[in-house]
C-alpha cells in the first residue's frame, strides 16, 4: 500500500537545487519543503512550515550554523550534495545529536579526471591555442607559442590524498609520474613518498595538485612561500576550495612569473575571479564543475536517497561524516 503524501518524511530544502534536482525522485519519497520558493523570510518559513521537520538536504550553498539550527527544533539529519563540509558547523551538529551524510565518493573519478585535464591542458596550452585559433590569429600571427612536455616523468605533489587524491595518483601513474603527497597522517597502505609540510611537497615538485578540503587548518595553507618553492617551472592545481591557496599571492605569482601556470576549478570568492587572471594564457579556469556530470548527478541522486532512507530506518547512514571529519 503506497504512503499517502501527508504520511511521507518531511524534506527540507533551503536554497535553490542549481545544477542538481531536488526534484521527482525524492518527491515520491519525502514531503519536500522548498523555502526557497516561499515569499516568506526564511525564519518566518522556518517558524511556519519546517518546526516538525526531521531532515535537511543542502548543497554547499546553505551555511548551516548554529542560528540556522536554533530554527529546526525537530532536526535530526542532514545531508549534503557536497563531498566538503565546510559550510555545515559538524561539531554543533554533533552536540546536538543531529547526524550528518555527506557525498561520500561519488565524485572522485570525476574530480580527479578533471585535476589532470586541467594539468594537461595549462602545460600543452589547450585553451590558448583553442582561443589563438578562433581569434584568427594562426593566418595573422602563425605559428602558436610552445608549450611544456606533457605530464610523462613530472614530479607531481598532491595536497591531501583522500579518495580524490588517491585517485588523481593512479591516473598519474599511467603517465609515469613520481608522485609523493602531503596529509593529516602517513597513508601506510601507499607507496608514495610522503612529506610533512607542504612546503617540502612543494619544493620536490613540479605539479602540485591540491585535493584536499577546507578547514581553518587548511586555509590560506598554500601561501607565497610554498609558490616560491614550486618556483618558475611549477604549475598548481586546483580542485579543493578557493581558499586552500592565498588568492592574492597566486595571482602575484602568476603575474610576475614565479610560477609557471595554472588550473583552477575553484576560486576564494565564487562566482568572482580576479580580474587579472582573466588575460592570462597560462591559467585556465574553470567554474567550480569538476565534480559535475550526468553520471555523477544520477549517483548523488540516489546516495541522497539511500542515506535519507537509511535514516528513517533506523539503519546505518551510507556516507557518514565521521569523527576525524
Amino acid at each position: 500500500m503506497k504512503m499517502r503524501r501527508h504520511d511521507l518524511p518531511q524534506l527540507l530544502v533551503i536554497n535553490p537545487p542549481g545544477l542538481f534536482d531536488y526534484g521527482d525522485p525524492f518527491a515520491a519519497k519525502f514531503t519536500v519543503l522548498r523555502a526557497w520558493e516561499s515569499p516568506l523570510p526564511l525564519p518566518r518559513f522556518l517558524s511556519a512550515h519546517a518546526q516538525s521537520a526531521p531532515a535537511l538536504l543542502c548543497s554547499a550553498a546553505t551555511r548551516v550554523t548554529a542560528g540556522l539550527l536554533d530554527l529546526l527544533p525537530s532536526l535530526r539529519i542532514i545531508v549534503t550534495t557536497s563531498a566538503g563540509l565546510n559550510h555545515i558547523d559538524v561539531p554543533e551538529c554533533r552536540r546536538r545529536g543531529i547526524a550528518v551524510a555527506n557525498a561520500g565518493e561519488v565524485f572522485s573519478d570525476d574530480v580527479a579526471d578533471a585535476a589532470v585535464g586541467l594539468a594537461l591542458d595549462v602545460l600543452r596550452r589547450v585553451s590558448a591555442a583553442d582561443r589563438f585559433v578562433r581569434r584568427g590569429l594562426w593566418a595573422k600571427d602563425g605559428d602558436f607559442a610552445l608549450g611544456s612536455k606533457q605530464l610523462v616523468g613530472k614530479r607531481v605533489g598532491i595536497v591531501g590524498l583522500g579518495s580524490i587524491g588517491l585517485q588523481v595518483a593512479k591516473r598519474l601513474e599511467a603517465f609515469g609520474c613520481p608522485v609523493s603527497y602531503n596529509s593529516r597522517t602517513k597513508k601506510p597502505s601507499v607507496s608514495y613518498t610522503f612529506y610533512a609540510n607542504v612546503y617540502e611537497l612543494a619544493a620536490n615538485s613540479d605539479i602540485l595538485i591540491i585535493c584536499c578540503a577546507l578547514t581553518e587548518q587548511t586555509r590560506h595553507m598554500i601561501g607565497k612561500s610554498v609558490l616560491l618553492a614550486l618556483g618558475k617551472d611549477g604549475i598548481i592545481i586546483n580542485v579543493g576550495r578557493g581558499a586552500i591557496i592565498d588568492e592574492k599571492e597566486l595571482v602575484q605569482s602568476l603575474v610576475w612569473g614565479e610560477i609557471r601556470g595554472s588550473g583552477l576549478d575553484v576560486f576564494e570568492n565564487e562566482p568572482n575571479v580576479p580580474e587579472e587572471l582573466l588575460s592570462l594564457d597560462n591559467v585556465v579556469l574553470s567554474p567550480h564543475v569538476a565534480a559535475f556530470t550526468e553520471e555523477s548527478f544520477q549517483d548523488l541522486t540516489e546516495l541522497m536517497i539511500a542515506n535519507l532512507e537509511a535514516f528513517f530506518s533506523n539503519k546505518p547512514l551510507i556516507t557518514p561524516v565521521m569523527d576525524k571529519q
